[in-house]
């Protein structure tokens, strides 16, 4: 019989696919989307590989659930810890830690 892995997360993740901006050492923008989020880690899909331990950065909107009631952009800094490889025709998935999450002033038009 399979025992459970411990959950080694230490935010609740909130499933939203949303868009997000990245920035990292091999490419100097690429765009994705969320899978999963929380305040602590993210899971995404970029169209281009990013190597295990890369630091990036990306900017997205958080999801209600996670900021009080409101969506909100913010600019995290991360470490990518896992990389999948991409089933055909899709894009590459991968985890990573969030470092540093700034939340970004409303721009009022």
């Amino acid at each position: 019989m399979n025992t459970p892995k411990p959950e080694r997360r230490s935010g609740r993740r909130i499933t939203a696919r949303v868009p997000v901006s990245i920035r990292s050492p091999q490419e100097s923008a690429l765009t994705g989307y969320t899978r999963d989020v929380s305040t602590s880690g993210i899971f995404l899909y970029a169209d281009s590989k990013i190597e295990l331990g890369s630091e990036l950065e990306f900017v997205l909107i958080l999801p209600p659930e996670l900021t009080e009631g409101e969506k909100r952009w913010v600019c995290c800094q991360a470490t990518v810890v896992r990389v999948g490889q991409p089933e055909a025709g899709k894009s590459f998935g991968l985890a990573a830690n969030i470092r540093n999450m700034q939340v970004l002033p409303e721009i009022l038009g």
